[in-house]
């Protein structure tokens, strides 16, 4: 099973990827996007990247973003640190 699919307009990923980009346990990931503090943006390629999603995840102290074609295969990854001043502190587990 690919690591990222896309079934009726939505994009599914395994949640392990994320949490390691944002350096997280399973568990700990699951609690912030509950509760808001780790959130995402989806964005459509368009002209010379048609066809490919850069998927951008957030925590308060980190940013993942994954760019992945049609088909879920990752194309880059890239990862920041930072600290949002007006971001709740998450301790990593």
């Amino acid at each position: 099973m690919a690591s990222i699919t896309f079934e009726h307009g939505t994009i599914n990923i395994d949640p392990a990827i994320v949490a390691k980009g944002l350096r997280l346990d399973a568990e700990a990931l699951r609690d912030h996007l509950r509760s808001g503090t780790v959130t995402s943006l989806c964005e459509k390629g368009e002209a010379e990247d048609e066809g490919r999603f850069r998927l951008t995840f957030f925590s308060p102290t980190r940013r993942l973003r994954l760019v992945v074609d049609a088909t879920g295969a990752i194309l880059t990854t890239s990862t920041a640190d930072y600290s949002r001043k007006d971001a709740p502190k998450i301790q990593p587990r």
